[in-house]
């Protein structure tokens, strides 16, 4: 499993090193800071600080679409009938809401680690089962977002009013094609700042990733300022990186927002 984790990580990483920003053919790094630490290659640290930036924005970027699906079917299950379902529902959500988010970065990749050796050991493999960081923080993140992203999404169907989906049945459509045709892109258009918000905090929560080996935006920059004793300016680079993360998040949730509401403006 960690073998496979790896393989998809080293190719997403090759697939963006080809439009690296910061050394890549055309890197900030490479044309404007070639005599100074940010430079690539051995002459200083921008060849690292680079790859901490691909690692941020590809955990990010992965960890989004599972914590949005798990988010989705816990806010299904939240309003559904069964009530064993909405209790299961609200206990997910309260314990990963509840537990800070590094607590639940340790649990899924010390415990999870801990649990599959012991299974694997009980059925015979006698070898070293070791957790993909990268994979531990995908799965932490995205629970802890899924569990947040369940109560945007929640509300967001409570926006939707019930008149909709009896539109949906009175056009002869079953819950499922209604579902899709009707209640989704509402769905979306409701819960768009509350999900753009999430993003935001997920983007600062990968920082977290570094402190099990994952060579993040941080950690690249924390072992450059150990090295160099130049911590400040290290830091500084770190939150200018984040920060540029952030800048051109809000620029592509903005366009999303408008897309999304190009009927309304047609109107």
């Amino acid at each position: 499993m960690s073998g496979f984790f790896t393989a998809i990580v080293e190719a997403v990483y090759a697939f963006f090193g080809i439009i690296d920003p910061l050394c890549g053919p055309v890197g900030i790094f490479k044309l404007f800071a070639g005599n100074t630490l940010l430079a690539c290659g051995d002459a200083g640290w921008g060849d690292e600080i680079a790859f901490g930036f691909l690692v941020t924005g590809a955990l990010a970027v992965a960890t989004l679409p599972v914590g949005l699906a798990m988010g989705f079917f816990i806010a299904l299950a939240k309003q559904s009938e069964e009530k064993s379902l909405r209790l299961a529902a609200d206990i997910y959500t309260t314990l990963f809401r509840g537990l800070p988010e590094l607590l639940t970065l340790f649990i899924v990749y010390y415990g999870l680690q801990i649990l599959v050796q012991n299974l694997m050991t009980a059925i015979g493999y006698q070898g070293t089962v070791e957790i993909n960081a990268f994979a531990a923080g995908m799965v932490a993140l995205g629970v802890v977002f899924s569990a947040y992203c369940s109560e945007v999404l929640l509300s967001a169907f409570k926006a939707i009013p019930r008149g909709q989906y009896e539109a949906g049945y009175a056009l002869g459509l079953h819950h499922g094609r209604t579902m899709q045709l009707i209640v989704l892109p509402q769905l979306i258009r409701v819960a768009l700042p509350g999900l753009g918000n999430l993003w935001m905090a997920l983007l600062k929560d990968t920082a977290l990733v570094s402190v099990v080996g994952l060579p993040d935006i941080l950690r690249q920059t924390s072992v450059a300022a150990r090295v160099t004793k130049q911590a400040f300016e290290f830091y500084a680079i770190a939150c200018l990186l984040f920060l540029i993360l952030a800048f051109l998040s809000s620029l592509i949730f903005s366009w999303i927002e408008s897309w999304a509401k190009r009927s309304e403006a047609a109107r």
